[in-house]
């Protein structure tokens, strides 16, 4: 039961393709945030009562701070309660905490989160190395001396620290990138369209696929992309959905029942990155909101910004035992029609892409759309009660965690 015994339900979903949004501006994109996601609910914006934007980068590659002005440029948002969310690459998941608060609190009745990253050119290209350096900035100075680009050397690190301690090879971590495609490939909104991978082409250093960091195996196949794109998605409470016109047997409601967030140290050094106590409790926090364990979901959208991150999050959803969840993802568990949870079937952040203030929202608004049956048919989990999400932010330091169950 969520805190003061209310009741948050998911109402509205809208997000762009991810990808390349050539000239489209901040303020455009947040425009069509907020009123895709209002359409999609059939709610009028004057009907929103409190809002919070992510924006991780925007500061340092679109020079715009307080986003939350441009949300209130909206017709119909102007004068409410809106802030910003920052939590690194979980910054979409904050804003979607952000709102629930307020709805818990009182503060409203009906909720929108968005998030929004343009992080291309309006023709399409990117600065990987001014992208590397503001990504950069979500990491300990401590842990940044001799490298370039900061999170894939981190995350090889990561990577090969969790090879080492489960002795765990390349070729079965080249798995979760394999599964991602795959998944990818049917979603239409997905930045990686129609693109063949398989574990020996992971694996082949040719090419646009390298080695990341020298002496380490993180490889440019197992990384997630470069995006822009923005989501949103409107919560409401029972009284909201009275007041809009809904009830929560209507097809498009869908109840959130749980959610977690913790922060461990920033610093990679000094601690157990490969049981991240932040992450562990907040997995536990929702699902024990929720009144379920790890057997209940039928399906989860994971942070999968590295390939080993990937299988580190198998195993922190509980559905394998630490160090077995690369092997999850060999053994086909992971995929649509296999014999366990499908994960990401949006793609993930590998293949859908990740703008980096949409992500956290995306994973909640594509495991939304899986349970009103509204993601492509290849794509769907039949049958599913619970859905999980797991969005982190920096080195495995913010976590945020929800679970969905269908009516």
């Amino acid at each position: 039961m969520l805190p003061g015994n209310k009741r948050i339900f998911v109402v509205g979903y809208h997000q762009s393709p991810f990808g390349k949004l050539g000239a489209m501006t901040l303020s455009e994109m947040i425009h069509d945030a907020v009123l895709g996601t209002a359409a999609d609910a059939c709610v009028p914006t004057d009907a929103i009562d409190v809002a919070s934007v992510a924006g991780l980068l925007t500061p340092l590659l679109q020079d715009q701070t307080l986003l939350a002005g441009l949300v209130a440029s909206v017709p119909g948002m102007a004068s409410k309660p809106i802030d910003c969310a920052e939590n690194a690459c979980a910054s979409g998941g904050q804003a979607i905490l952000n709102v629930i608060h307020k709805l818990l609190l009182g503060g409203g009745e009906v909720g929108l989160a968005i998030g929004v990253e343009k992080m291309r050119d309006d023709e399409g290209k990117m600065d990987g190395r001014l992208i590397g350096r503001v990504l950069g900035t979500a990491s300990d100075p401590s842990d940044r001396p001799g490298k370039i680009f900061v999170f894939p050397h981190i995350f090889a690190e990561v990577m090969d620290a969790y090879m080492k301690h489960w002795r765990v090879g390349e070729r079965e971590l080249a798995h979760v990138p394999v599964t991602m495609y795959g998944h990818g490939n049917l979603n239409p909104l997905a930045q990686m369209q129609k693109v063949s991978m398989s574990v020996d082409k992971v694996m082949t250093i040719d090419g646009p696929n390298r080695y990341l960091a020298e002496g380490l195996p993180l490889k440019t196949f197992e990384s997630s992309q470069v995006s822009d794109g923005y989501a949103g998605i409107l919560l409401a409470t029972e009284v909201g959905l009275a007041r809009i016109g809904l009830s929560e047997n209507s097809h498009n409601v869908i109840e959130l029942v749980g959610f977690g967030q913790a922060t461990d140290p920033l610093a990679t050094k000094g601690r157990d990155v490969l049981h991240p106590a932040g992450a562990n409790r907040a997995m536990r926090q929702a699902y024990n909101m929720a009144g379920i364990g790890p057997d209940h979901i039928g399906m989860a959208e994971v942070h999968d910004c590295f390939g080993v991150m990937g299988a580190m999050s198998i195993e922190i959803l509980g559905l394998a035992e630490p160090g077995k969840g690369a092997q999850y993802y060999v053994d086909g568990k992971a995929d649509i029609g296999g014999t366990g949870v499908p994960i990401n079937t949006s793609g993930g952040l590998i293949a859908k892409g990740h703008p980096i203030g949409a992500s956290g929202i995306a994973m909640v608004g594509w495991n939304y759309r899986q349970l009103i049956g509204k993601v492509p048919r290849e794509l769907q989990v039949e049958n599913a009660r619970y859905a999980a999400s797991f969005n982190i932010g920096g080195p495995i330091c913010a976590s945020v965690t929800t679970i969905l169950k269908a009516r």
